[in-house]
């Protein structure tokens, strides 16, 4: 059996980039920041990095499935440009009130579901236990108490700093 590691889970819009609303293409796409130095932070702390994202802009119609992966590859290729590779992404494109049809359906991929982050844990060797999300919603603190998680409420200023406290809390309760 693989060693387990501590994970670190990112939502995306908020926490990683700035939530300028639907943001579905890469000249939208602007990183909060430290964003960078927050994911290099967590790398060298050992964690693994994943982002987790709900994309109702797909469920409405507003972009493709399509759309949101290359705007995810562009994220991967801006964080790792800087020093702060992911190692996976995850993306919810139901909505319970979808204008498309196919995309209406309660998931439990969607946060406050916690579908997302036990499908990473699947498919990588994490260690719940040990491991945290950021986000910016209670929606994203949900999710992380029905996986198992830590959860920290972020709202403004640089987040490397913010993550940097994260750490900092998650050692002491190791």
């Amino acid at each position: 059996m693989t060693d387990r590691k501590p994970a670190a889970f990112f939502d995306r819009d908020g926490v990683i980039n700035l939530d300028h609303g639907y943001v579905g293409h890469p000249d939208r796409f602007e990183l909060v920041e430290g964003a960078a130095r927050a994911i290099a932070l967590c790398r060298r702390a050992g964690y693994l990095i994943f982002v987790i994202t709900n994309q109702a802009s797909v469920a409405h119609g507003l972009f493709a499935q399509e759309d949101v992966e290359a705007l995810h590859a562009h994220m991967k290729e801006r964080l790792a440009a800087e020093g702060a590779p992911l190692d996976d992404v995850r993306y919810c494109p139901h909505h319970p009130q979808a204008k498309l049809a196919r995309y209406r359906k309660a998931c439990s991929w969607r946060k406050p579901g916690p579908g997302m982050i036990l499908d990473l844990a699947k498919h990588w060797p994490v260690d719940l236990a040990q491991s945290f999300l950021i986000g910016d919603k209670q929606s994203d603190m949900q999710a992380a108490t029905a996986a198992g998680i830590r959860g920290f409420l972020y709202a403004q200023g640089p987040l490397d700093r913010f993550v940097a406290d994260v750490i900092s809390q998650m050692r002491e309760l190791a």
